[in-house]
């Protein structure tokens, strides 16, 4: 195995530096900041080149490394500087100053004990400078015993994960129609646990073929219930979505702001500016009425608090002509900046109803995970079962995931939705 030998000088903390040899081992692997690291303390931010302008002591980069199985890790720092700096990299117990120059683009931090599988963190702050800056920092290099290709992290920023890596990954609950016929309604709730209701997170809870119902945390000050439907014109550019394939508005609720939307497909889009409030249960109701134009009408309610069902918005998608189809739920994470949060939502009592027929249970659900997750980019995602509901997690770097594509099934209640469908707003 090749082997990459570095002098390591780390400040011994009373001005003295001891000279060591580090040894990258063969297997080393860069961890880029710009897609894997957050900001912390100070006001230097992050791009996609990583810590470039890093002036500010109190700032503390933190990245995230699993590694795949017990063992050594040794780190490393990837910096360019024009001065002589003092950096401090921590990692749990381990602490160390690392004193780097510009003749060098690498400066060997230490070796770590990785116990067990799971993520590791770095954190990297500024101690002293001897220029106006502590150097631009593009990432960390690891090796060691601990370190495969099975390891998890945010390898490159190509397709943009720099982006959508930091996002974090976005689970999903696909529940099992394969019963129902010629479905009409789809009823769901979503619990939020209290303090997990995470700025950029969205809660979708009514996921269909022609798309999404929901609601999100939007800022400290707004939420959201959102429902939105995909044009059948295949853009992200709402504008250049054809006269006879747009989403036409037909009806919406007291207060709910229309649109359109764009960027992961484009159609129309509705939301009233809520603030629901985590540790409550809310329902969500959706209709779907295919006409003989050959166009069908989508339809979304939502039971705040009072239990007394809200029109959000009625669209009609053109050129489709079909009943409720590929239902399902997903919980993810929309602002980068906060990826780095663990968030989870319980998600019961899913029904259906026929255009002909009762309420029929749904207490079976596959889960699933986006592109993020299956590059093996993040491994913090969770779902299954807890008491009587489903429940999906996502971000934070927590250590046990849950595998993808497995079917979990919650108990059934037994008992349908009581609503008058006939009064409905």
């Amino acid at each position: 195995m090749k082997q990459i030998a570095l002098v390591m000088l780390v400040s011994l903390g009373t001005g003295a530096l001891a000279q060591n040899v580090f040894v990258h081992e063969g297997n080393r692997q860069v961890v880029p900041v710009g897609g894997n690291a957050w900001m912390s303390g100070g006001a230097d931010v992050l791009d996609e080149h990583g810590l470039s302008k890093w002036t500010h002591p109190e700032s503390v980069c933190r990245i995230y490394y699993r590694a795949s199985q017990a063992g050594t890790l040794n780190v490393s720092l990837l910096l360019t500087t024009q001065a002589v700096s003092t950096i401090r990299v921590s990692s749990g117990s381990t602490s160390v100053n690392v004193t780097t120059n510009p003749k060098a683009v690498e400066f060997p931090a230490f070796q770590l004990a990785v116990q067990s599988q799971g993520y590791v963190t770095v954190d990297i702050q500024g101690v002293s400078k001897s220029g106006e800056a502590f150097g631009s920092l593009s990432g960390i290099a690891v090796s060691g015993t601990a370190v495969s290709e099975e390891s998890s992290f945010v390898r490159n920023n190509e397709g943009n994960y720099f982006y959508w890596g930091r996002r974090g990954p976005s689970v999903h609950l696909r529940y099992d129609i394969s019963e129902a016929k010629d479905i009409e309604w789809f009823y769901s709730e979503i619990t939020v646990p209290v303090n997990n209701d995470v700025i950029g997170s969205y809660y979708m809870a009514d996921g269909f073929g022609e798309g999404y119902f929901g609601m999100q945390v939007n800022s400290e000050s707004e939420r959201r219930v959102l429902f939105s439907v995909w044009s059948p014109f295949k853009t992200d550019d709402p504008k250049s979505i054809p006269e006879s394939e747009r989403i036409i508005m037909l009806k919406k609720g007291d207060q709910v702001t229309t649109g359109e939307f764009g960027n992961e497909g484009s159609g129309g889009q509705s939301y009233l500016r809520y603030m629901w409030k985590p540790g409550l249960t809310y329902g969500f109701l959706l209709r779907a009425q295919p006409q003989q134009n050959g166009s069908t009408i989508f339809t979304a309610w939502f039971a705040p608090e009072s239990g007394q069902w809200m029109l959000i918005a009625s669209f009609q998608r053109l050129k489709t002509s079909t009943y409720l189809k590929s239902l399902y739920s997903f919980l993810e994470n929309f602002i980068p900046e906060t990826g780095h949060i663990a968030r989870t939502a319980y998600y019961g009592n899913q029904w259906v109803r026929p255009a002909s027929g009762d309420w029929q249970e749904l207490p079976v659900a596959k889960f699933t995970g986006d592109a993020t997750a299956r590059k093996n980019y993040r491994k913090d995602f969770a779902g299954g079962t807890v008491d009587k509901t489903f429940f999906l997690k996502n971000c934070g770097f927590f250590s046990d995931f849950t595998a993808l594509d497995q079917s979990f099934t919650r108990p059934r209640l037994g008992k349908p939705p009581i609503i008058d469908l006939a009064k409905l707003p």
